[in-house]
């Protein structure tokens, strides 16, 4: 425990990043939940446990992934469905094959990113939403669906208007009603409550586009020009939000009794295509130089936010390791997350799993 808190200690006091939180467990036993730094470097307020972080590409595994494997467990969706089921009248014949599954596993053949705020900001508000789907289908695909992979934030923003178009209500409303609620998560939501202090939340860039620190608001450009409820980013969450999440996932893929997610769809989305990397939804250790480290498992999951975020969760050592932290305050330029992340996750997993 000492040396965790002191690894932590000491990321903050080198600038691997302001503040943050990391939560450790084990068979359902949270081992440490502790808060280190600062929330906002113009305040000094400190992080707490209960601080909320801007989540960023958490969002892909913790609600976008979540609502459709909800949608699918209800028959209401398959996940071999094409997108020229969904949108017949707008979907060109080059994406018409793309599958609901070929978007979650990053092969659709849509590029990772493109700048689309700049282009739908001057628009009416109402309207941006509408603007941001329409250029992603007007977009360029760089490879055949299905063929390849390349991981694709504007996959999982189509992924979030399947999920809107079945369930006939906003993304964040579904998941409220269906997955967070039953599951008595409460802090999991797009953005804070209006009536929220800003104080519960962590500061992230002070953005040069919007020319403000961004502290309440999704740090995601195309994200939050869209009005904040985005597939692929805008989730805020504490890491004990979090953390209820990962032990429903995880007693789903051990076969235990769960609350809204069942076995069947959670197993067949983690597991790889023959010849593939990515799992659906999710991420898993990569091969090298792995943010998860050395001790995480080939069977676990996780994932990253560009933010400073992370989980990594391990069924086969009933591991769960969520790290959230502010990197990107006040500017994305720091990447010394890139070193530390897979230091910690050693150090938590010698200190708790008898790795060593």
């Amino acid at each position: 425990m000492d040396r965790i808190s002191g690894a932590m200690e000491r990321a903050v006091e080198s600038s691997v990043f302001p503040g943050g939180v990391l939560l450790v467990s084990k068979k359902k036993d949270i081992l440490i939940h502790q808060a280190f730094g600062v929330a906002d470097l113009g305040t000094m307020e400190k992080v707490l446990p209960s601080t909320l972080f801007d989540l960023a590409s958490l969002t892909k595994p913790l609600a976008t992934t979540m609502a459709l494997i909800d949608l699918a467990q209800a028959n209401r969706l398959g996940l071999d469905q094409p997108l020229k089921d969904f949108f017949p009248d707008s979907v060109g014949s080059d994406k018409a094959s793309i599958t609901v599954e070929d978007l979650m596993r990053h092969s659709s053949g849509l590029c990772a990113h493109r700048p689309f705020y700049k282009a739908i900001f001057n628009l009416p508000e109402l309207k941006r939403r509408g603007a941001l789907r329409e250029l992603i289908l007007a977009e360029p695909l760089v490879y055949p669906p299905g063929t390849r992979e390349l991981y694709s934030d504007l996959g999982f923003i189509l992924l979030a208007w399947i999920v809107e178009h079945v369930a006939n209500e906003r993304l964040d409303h579904y998941l409220r009603k269906n997955i967070y609620l039953p599951l008595k998560i409460q802090g999991l939501n797009f953005k804070p409550k209006t009536s929220l202090p800003v104080s519960g939340v962590a500061a992230t860039e002070h953005c040069p586009w919007r020319g403000r620190v961004l502290r309440g608001e999704v740090h995601d450009e195309n994200a939050w020009v869209a009005g904040g409820v985005e597939g692929h980013a805008g989730l805020f969450g504490t890491a004990l939000d979090v953390w209820i999440l990962l032990v429903e996932i995880m007693d789903a893929l051990q076969g235990n009794p769960t609350g809204v997610i069942e076995h069947e769809y959670i197993r067949f989305l983690a597991v790889k295509k023959p010849g593939r990397t990515h799992v659906a939804g999710f991420d898993t250790p990569s091969l090298k130089k792995s943010s998860a480290g050395h001790f995480f498992s080939p069977f676990s999951l996780g994932h990253l936010g560009f933010t400073g975020t992370s989980f990594w969760l391990d069924p086969s050592q009933h591991a769960i390791v969520i790290l959230l932290t502010n990197r990107v305050h006040p500017t994305r330029e720091n990447e010394k997350i890139r070193q530390f992340r897979p230091f910690i996750h050693d150090l938590a997993m010698e200190t708790f799993f008898n790795q060593a």
